[in-house]
């Protein structure tokens, strides 16, 4: 006979959520600035300062301020199911019907998403305040869910007896 064992779902709040997404900005910024100052010298913070020169035309420039927080976050996704942000602040991205690992697939649209979200006034952000599972307009495009980390480890348990 089998049997499986309970558990209590958790979702991550927005708060939670918000505050591990401002780590992952901060982590993000730092080494797109370290990468940035290495790749183009102390001209750059120069430039930078005055509004002008790399900062706003060389397009190295842009797409590493695009790419990096793109592979940052679905990298740390797919190895780790959370972003450090996340992690320090125990959570984790799970598949919204298994609770279990979200697929590649899910992550990158996930990612897309976030401007989805963001674009009218970041109303698809807000929206994990009032959704009982606590899912943004970018979760409920990938299929996903921000779980609290115990919660998403602990898989249900199968006894045969």
């Amino acid at each position: 006979m089998v049997f499986e064992a309970q558990r209590q779902i958790e979702y991550a709040g927005f708060w939670r959520r918000l505050l591990g997404f401002s780590l992952d900005t901060l982590m993000v910024s730092v080494l797109t600035s370290a990468i940035t100052l290495t790749l183009f010298g102390p001209a750059y913070l120069m430039q930078a300062e005055q509004g002008s020169g790399l900062l706003t035309s060389d397009w190295r420039v842009t797409a590493l301020e695009q790419l990096l927080p793109a592979i940052w976050a679905v990298g740390f996704w797919l190895l780790f199911m959370a972003t450090p942000g996340k992690l320090l602040m125990d959570c984790q991205i799970v598949d919204a019907k298994s609770h279990g690992r979200a697929r590649s697939s899910q992550l990158i649209i996930r990612y897309l998403a976030y401007i989805l979200s963001a674009l009218p006034l970041g109303l698809g952000f807000l929206w994990i305040l009032f959704d009982r599972r606590k899912q943004g307009w970018h979760d409920k495009l990938a299929g996903t869910v921000v779980m609290m980390q115990d919660a998403s480890l602990h898989k249900l348990e199968t006894y045969v007896r």
